[in-house]
């Protein structure tokens, strides 16, 4: 008997990412950002989501991805922490997909660095794989006293 999970997923550049669905609050189309003064490059700024101030982190920073293209509008993944939300910036917004157990693997071993602290490993999903982002990880340090 293998166990399911849902992951809601999203691109970075080319590369395909998840984070379990019960970490999710939901899915935001690019929005208005406040700068943050002498804050860390990784935090593009804050946003109000209906009265809650929200800080937006931009995952490309985040795993050392680069910068991304000019032009497009950032997609807002927020994600639930103790405290409020934080916003994940991201590049497109994929589907919410189930992925068994058995499909699991280990961070592949090209992933260097803070990135690879950052997934906890990978599914094999229809021919792509699909990184499974730590969110704990990825908000570590930039958390503590926001929202």
């Amino acid at each position: 008997m293998s166990e399911k999970q849902r992951f809601a997923t999203f691109f970075l550049g080319g590369d395909y990412f998840g984070v379990e669905v019960e970490c999710v609050q939901e899915i935001l189309c690019s929005q208005e950002m406040t700068p943050v003064p002498l804050s860390s490059p990784v935090v593009r700024g804050l946003i109000n989501l209906r009265g809650q101030i929200v800080t937006a982190i931009d995952l490309r920073r985040r795993l050392g991805l680069g910068e991304r293209a000019g032009g497009q509008p950032q997609m807002n993944v927020v994600v639930r922490i103790s405290g409020g939300g934080v916003s994940l910036l991201v590049d497109d917004i994929g589907d919410v997909v189930e992925a068994e157990e058995a499909t699991f693997e280990r961070p592949p071993e090209a992933l260097d660095g803070d990135a690879r602290k950052m997934i906890r490993g990978v599914h094999k999903l229809n021919g792509q794989l699909m990184h499974v982002l730590d969110t704990e990880e990825v908000l570590n340090g930039f958390s503590e006293g926001q929202g």
